[in-house]
């Protein structure tokens, strides 16, 4: 099937790769890409760049058709250490460029003043195709393109039926940047709420397939993880599953506001 994207031309469904380390990543983002995923997502603080950067090597897919994703920690973005963190992350994934470099987190050494200049840099000299943020409330994300020259092309942050984010949505949309979902399945806690039960029953699919579909609809990017063939699989079918109106407004009233990832340092 053809690859649907969202904005900025970004692949709808990608693989996230979060606590998925050694020969078992190697193989599921081998695996992903010979399934039909172009978008491969990891980060430096994940320990697995080399082991994401072999499985694509391993792929028969030709580069130039997969976006790849990685994100410098917060220990390294100030100023120049921005350029040295990404070139070395180059070197773990064996690339001569990335397609999207992402601020992790604002926390740590980011200073928009700096940081944001320095990821220019490496957009300037063709090292990183796109720049991107994450975790970026819509205060701190109209602070970094303000101070901007390059696009900023995506804020990735938690995001899923049971925490649906609508007011960061609309700030993104507004100003053209995507949304890609991490944790898109609510760390499995989708598989507890009833009316996604209900919607996954009757289109003969699971709650994670219509978390999934859900997002897609909304043109959100989703990087789900998964390790097994038959998970990887199954997330990629979920572009197969189209919502109908009264499945997307039982979605959209829930009330759950629960968020999975909220560490010390959140910017919350």
């Amino acid at each position: 099937m053809d690859v649907p994207t969202v904005s900025n031309d970004l692949p709808a469904l990608g693989l996230g790769t979060y606590k998925n380390e050694g020969e078992q990543v190697t193989e599921s983002v081998k695996t992903a890409l010979d399934v039909g995923y172009r978008h491969i997502d990891t980060a430096q603080v994940y320990d697995n760049e080399a082991a994401v950067g072999a499985g694509i090597e391993a792929s028969s897919v030709p580069r130039d058709e997969v976006v790849v994703a990685t994100k410098i920690w917060n220990d390294d973005l100030a100023g120049d250490d921005v350029v040295e963190s990404a070139k070395e992350s180059l070197d773990r994934l064996g690339l001569d460029r990335i397609e999207i470099l992402y601020v992790h987190w604002p926390a740590g050494g980011y200073e928009p003043s700096e940081t944001i200049p320095a990821f220019n840099q490496l957009y300037d000299e063709g090292l990183v195709d796109s720049i991107a943020v994450s975790n970026f409330l819509p205060e701190q994300l109209e602070t970094a393109l303000d101070r901007s020259d390059a696009p900023i092309v995506a804020n990735q942050v938690e995001l899923h039926p049971l925490f649906q984010q609508p007011e960061l949505r609309e700030f993104c949309e507004k100003n053209g940047v995507a949304v890609v979902a991490y944790a898109p399945i609510a760390r499995g806690k989708v598989f507890d709420v009833p009316e996604l039960g209900e919607i996954a029953e009757k289109h003969g699919a699971s709650e994670a397939q219509v978390s999934l579909a859900w997002l897609r609809q909304n043109g959100i990017a989703a990087i789900p993880k998964a390790t097994s063939k038959e998970h990887i699989r199954a997330n990629w079918e979920s572009q197969h599953l189209t919502l109908d109106d009264e499945d997307l407004s039982k979605i959209s009233t829930l009330s759950y506001n629960e968020r999975q990832v909220d560490p010390d340092f959140a910017p919350w």
